[in-house]
């Protein structure tokens, strides 16, 4: 079935009407405030830190670090653009691997003491360019999400799965080339993991970080972890075993540093794996075990937050009070995690309009937020809404459905999105992503991620020329 693309909705009333025929609830403010009266400029409090609005910066990695885990200009550009934002929340810059069997590609940024330095300049350039554009950041906090990508990991040859797991799992097994028990970490591995997490937020506070991000969504290890009905010893089985990995982690961090914060990146639902039907619209992959998915229900097909609100409760006695919100995984069911009308190149046609995954997600957040008020939801998933976007943003902060609103993709295209929409300028329209998914399939055939098609620094450089051959191959 075909779905309209958000950008033939010519105005609100379009968009509105839209939703409405197609069931879909999600609540949209016609006008967009701006200035110091905007609810998107409103500060909130934090472990004792004003955050100066209601924008945040998402993770967003560019494959585009060196072999030893540090960054480069391209790197250090991404960063400089998360500062100029006038987003007053950096949740995390991008995923650091704690250690370097746990890199999603060879070029992820690791975090050594050889690397310290480095990581901490990007941090600082953050800062400069956000002091810059806007003469103050005392009311910026920059954290760090920290990672080991488990099952997904390629640390060397971005060709080559090199994967780390805690459980067996048929499908996922089948895609990573996992064949024995050898991918499976043993409990005792698992304490040392927890040790170099603890030894790299340490550094984290070094560099100058606020909090550090540990990271449990999109299927990495983290986020595997607490779905291990399955797994015997320790870490798995009993809630209270899923979640040690992370209470010991914790403990550590606080017992290890001085004042460092910790935060949580939660997939707060999952669904089975899906893959490309015959008609190349996505479907679940025979073979999928519900059992296996964290927030899912029986069929593993819907939703049950049962577990996901036991774990915030958890997070908030242990001293946590930062979520990060997401859901499922990019690499398995895509179209509950990030809302694309047009599928990376080894993706799918989305089974739905992606706009309805957009209220997905922006209804399970506002769950959450009822049943834990006491704790900051950070909402993801809006770079769908494309012209909307704020409109819906807005709506979403005043109604009290989330604590702020996360930017992903779209601050590839468009970084001073959160400025333009708080100052009341004119809407960049140019500058707003439409998903064309290219950030995603470039580095999928080991190119540097980045937005081709609208950001003219991309636009101009070598590698585009590489992935429009690459895509004209894969359509041939």
């Amino acid at each position: 079935m075909a779905y309209p693309r958000v950008a033939s909705l010519k105005t609100h009333d379009d968009f509105v009407s839209h939703l409405r025929d197609s069931q879909i609830d999600m609540p949209s403010d016609a006008e967009v405030e701006s200035g110091d009266a905007s609810p998107l400029a409103q500060s909130f409090e934090v472990h004792g830190q004003t955050v100066g609005n209601r924008w945040s910066i998402l993770p967003m990695e560019g494959w585009d670090g060196t072999t030893d885990g540090l960054p480069t200009d391209l790197t250090r550009r991404r960063w400089r653009n998360f500062g100029l934002s006038g987003a007053k929340l950096i949740w995390g810059g991008e995923a650091v691997a704690v250690r370097h069997d746990g890199r999603a590609n060879p070029n992820q940024l690791l975090l050594t003491e050889e690397n310290l330095s480095a990581i901490a300049s990007l941090r600082q350039e953050l800062v400069d360019e956000h002091e810059s554009h806007f003469g103050r950041s005392d009311d910026l906090l920059v954290g760090l999400q920290l990672t080991h990508s488990g099952r997904f990991s390629r640390p060397n040859i971005k060709s080559l799965t090199e994967p780390r797991t805690v459980q067996r799992n048929v499908v996922l097994d089948r895609r990573v080339k996992i064949t024995d028990d050898s991918a499976i970490f043993t409990d005792d591995e698992l304490s040392t993991l927890i040790d170099d997490f603890i030894a790299a937020a340490v550094r984290a506070e070094k560099a100058g970080y606020r909090f550090v991000d540990v990271k449990h969504c999109h299927g990495y290890l983290g986020h595997e972890l607490l779905a291990g009905r399955e797994r015997t010893g320790k870490f798995g089985g009993s809630f209270e075993n899923r979640t040690r990995f992370l209470r010991d982690i914790v403990s550590g961090i606080e017992a290890a540093t001085n004042d460092l914060k910790i935060g949580v990146r939660l997939s707060l639902f999952d669904f089975l794996p899906y893959h490309p039907g015959p008609d190349r619209v996505g479907e679940p992959e025979p073979g999928g075990e519900p059992n296996k998915v964290f927030g899912g229900g029986e069929d593993g097909l819907t939703i049950d937050m049962t577990e996901t609100s036991k774990l915030v409760e958890l997070m908030h006695e242990i001293g946590i009070r930062m979520i990060c919100t997401t859901a499922g995984s990019p690499y398995t069911n895509p179209h509950i995690q990030r809302p694309a009308y047009f599928p990376p190149s080894d993706g799918y046609t989305p089974p739905e309009d992606p706009l309805a995954g957009v209220a997905r997600q922006i209804e399970a957040v506002a769950e959450m937020k009822k049943q834990h008020p006491e704790m900051i939801f950070i909402g993801s998933g809006y770079t769908y809404l494309q012209d909307y976007l704020p409109n819906v943003a807005q709506a979403v902060v005043k109604a009290g459905m989330a604590d702020s609103i996360g930017l992903g993709r779209m601050v590839l295209s468009y970084p001073d999105l959160p400025a333009d929409v708080t100052a009341g300028t004119v809407w960049q329209r140019k500058k707003v992503c439409r998903t064309f998914s290219d950030c995603t399939t470039a580095p999928r055939n080991g190119i540097i991620s980045g937005c081709y098609p609208l950001d003219p620094f991309y636009k101009k450089r070598d590698e585009r020329k590489q992935l429009n051959e690459l895509k004209k191959a894969l359509q041939a």
